[in-house]
Parts: C-alpha cells; structure tokens; sequence
C-alpha cells in the first residue's frame, strides 16, 4: 500500500539515515534553476508595472491584472496541464513546459497591446504551473523516498531564491535594459534550462504513461492527500496575507524609514530561502514535526507583529523569521502530497501549487479588506495569524494518523512505532 512499509531494524534504521544524506543528483539542482525562473516571472511585473503602464498607456491599477491573471492561471492551469500532460513521459512534458514558458516571454517582450500581454501572461502561467507538478513528481523519483522531502527543499529554495534575489535583479534589470528586455532575458534563461533539463532528466525506461484520467482522479480519493493540501492553502494562504501588506506595516506602524524596506523583503526572501532548505533536511526523518512546528511559530510570530509592531527593529527582524518558519514546511507538504496521492502523484503535485496560489489570493484578499479597518497596518497579520492558526488542524490531523498507522506496527520496541515523528517511511 502506498506510503506504508515494514518497520526498520538497526542496520535498516543506518541504511535509511545514509540515503538520507547521500549527494542529491545534479537533475536536482537543474530543477531548481526552473523553480527560479518560475518564481521570478510569477512576481516580476511587480517591479516593472509602472513602465509597462507607461508603455501601454494603462492605468498601473489595470496593469495589475497581469498579476492577477498569471495566479489565476496557475491555480486552473497546473491540474489541467497535468491531466491534458498525463501520457507523455514527464521528461517530455517538461521539456514542453519550458519551451512554451520561454514562447510567452517572447510575446510579452514584443507584445503591443495590453490583451496580448493578458494572453501571453495566462499561457506562460499554465506553463509555469506544469513545471512545478512535474518537477516535484521527477524531484521526488530521481531523488528516491528517503530523500524526497530535501530534494524539495531544493528545488523550493529555486522559488525562494526568486523572491530574495531575482525579483530585486529583474527591477533593476528593467532600468538598465526596459522591462521588455527584461522578460527577453527570461526567454534566454528558459531556454538554457530547457537544454539542461533535455540533457540531465533520464529517459523513462520501462515506465509506461498509459494510466487513464479516471484512474488518475481515483488515486485522489485518499484522505491525507487533501489534509496536506488543506495545509498547503492555509500555511501560504496566512503568511502571504501578512507579506503582501508588510510594506505599509514597516513604514506606517512600526516606523522603519522606506529606503530600508527592500532590505526588510530580502530578508524574508533569505529567511524563506534557509528555512526551505533546513525543512528538506528535516522533513525526510520528522515530516509531521516540521509541519506542525511551522505553522505554530507563524502563529506566534504574526502575534508578535500585531502586538509589537510599533518597534521597528523587532519587526523587521520578525519579518526574516516569518520567511523562515512561514514558508520553510512548504517542500515537506508537497512531498508528502506526491506521496499521498499513490498513482496520481503528478495530479497530486498539481493541486499543491493551485492550494498555494488560491490561499494567496483569498489571504492577500482579505488582507487588504483588514487594511482598511480599524486595526489599521496590522490588519493584514491578524488576518494571517487566523488563517495560520487553521493550518494546524490539518497538522495535527495527519500526525494523529502516523501515530495511528505507526501503532498497527507489528514490532511494538520499533523506533517508528515508538516516536511516530520520527520516521517517514512509517508515518505517511
């Protein structure tokens, strides 16, 4: 049965902690170029909206809806592009993924009206969405059970580094060279990594794509899929609530001078960097600890914000941590939702990227329904602290099913029946 195994013995017990921190394959880190790329293209028209406004002759309001129409198509766009994908060899369709990625940056590059930029936006949306359920599903193959949750956190931390680094790099981009230039760039960069993943990602030998939708849809039927889904939206869904209103927090509440707030934004791009990388190191050994930590210390940190956010160097230094605790348990939630979804694992990777991206949309919604009210600045994180606090529900859940499956264990003296936590092979 999926996910389960025969409890470990001593020398299974070492062999198990030595795949664990075995090299990870060079595919790997290939992947985790894509997940740059596709983090920095999901957020870089935030730093060149004014120009293409200009260009264009918009309003930046309506300039916005590039924003808006490239989350919308990730969320659609990733489990459609995994079913219409799902009889190609995953080499193939992200091969594909990445060719139509660098196709849209192409058209927005050369694009002379704003309907065209909206189309071109949505297709490499789509895009964008396939690579993350591909990537997780072949991250997770090529790296094996014992290290599926640390080659996420490496291809996660690809993501991360987008918001830390590539964002800032794009804006500034944009002054050098235009924010068409910018988006010709990203074309380039698509293409290099559309040769790298051709040359790196092996052939499927032996492995047959001919599985059929409606057994795909049946291998969603398991329970503790859409827990780690619900944890998903949730955990993202409360900490980007926070994050997409910080800049007024920092300038208006706690009093951080402006020309300091990019560095505040690095720091919770870094802060997130670390901990996905710290969480895929952890998660492998302790999933169900690493999330359940995490959304409780986003709790407690949102806390922090709301309750001392006229201090602007607690603040500021919270804002890293929030990065690290509040995005850290990502890599570890879609391993353990790959793994869930039994014969639906690229279905199953989908769906974690549509819960991410409709828990930042519904979050950064009401958020900005909070700003408004009488809380003020702080609205926005007393709406992340409830909507945090739910993600550990779904937490506590599927750790009460480890420790559950873990007691049906034959052999009571087992290290994984004793502490449930401490080993994936017996908890999910």
């Amino acid at each position: 049965m999926q996910g389960e195994t025969t409890p470990l013995n001593g020398d299974s017990r070492a062999g198990a902690s030595a795949a664990r921190s075995a090299a990870l394959p060079l595919l790997i880190y290939v992947l985790a170029l894509g997940a740059f790329l596709m983090g920095t293209t999901e957020f870089i028209v935030a730093g060149v909206l004014p120009d293409i406004a200009g260009d264009l002759q918009v309003s930046v309001a309506h300039a916005g809806l590039l924003i808006t129409v490239f989350a919308i198509g990730m969320i659609v766009g990733a489990p459609l592009m995994a079913m219409l994908t799902l009889r190609l060899p995953q080499r193939v369709a992200l091969i594909l993924a990445l060719a139509v990625f660098a196709v849209g940056h192409v058209v927005v590059a050369v694009g002379d009206s704003f309907a065209v930029l909206l189309l071109a936006r949505l297709i490499t949306a789509f895009a964008a969405g396939a690579f993350w359920a591909l990537a997780a599903v072949v991250a997770t193959r090529v790296a094996g059970p014992a290290r599926g949750a640390r080659a996420m956190g490496l291809v996660n931390a690809g993501g991360m580094l987008a918001t830390a680094l590539g964002v800032p790099l794009g804006a500034f981009a944009g002054q050098l060279i235009g924010w068409r230039g910018t988006f010709w760039a990203l074309a380039v960069l698509a293409l290099a990594a559309t040769a790298l993943i051709s040359r790196h990602v092996p052939h499927e030998e032996g492995h047959t794509r001919s599985v059929s939708v409606r057994a795909e849809v049946a291998g969603l039927r398991s329970g503790r899929l859409w827990l780690a889904l619900a944890g998903c939206a949730a955990t993202t869904g409360g900490v980007l609530a926070a994050y997409s209103y910080i800049s007024p927090l920092l300038t208006d509440q706690a009093g951080v001078p402006a020309r300091l707030v990019p560095l505040a934004l690095v720091g919770f791009g870094v802060g997130a960097l670390v901990g996905s990388l710290v969480a895929g190191r952890l998660g492998d050994a302790h999933p169900h600890v690493v999330t359940l930590v995490a959304p409780v210390a986003t709790a407690i940190l949102l806390g922090v914000i709301c309750l001392a956010s006229g201090m602007p160097w607690l603040t500021a230094a919270v804002v890293v941590l929030l990065g690290f605790f509040g995005l850290g348990a990502n890599p570890v939630l879609i391993a353990l939702a790959v793994r869930f979804a039994g014969r639906a694992p690229t279905l199953g990777s989908a769906l974690t990227v549509s819960a991410f991206n409709a828990g930042t949309a519904v979050g950064s919604w009401i958020a900005g329904l909070a700003l408004t009210s009488t809380l003020g600045a702080a609205g926005p994180a007393a709406v992340g602290l409830v909507i945090v606090v739910l993600a550990v529900v779904p937490a506590v859940a599927l750790a009460h099913i480890a420790r559950r499956r873990a007691a049906r264990s034959p052999e009571s003296g087992d290290a994984t029946t004793t502490n449930p936590l401490a080993g994936a092979g017996a908890t999910i």
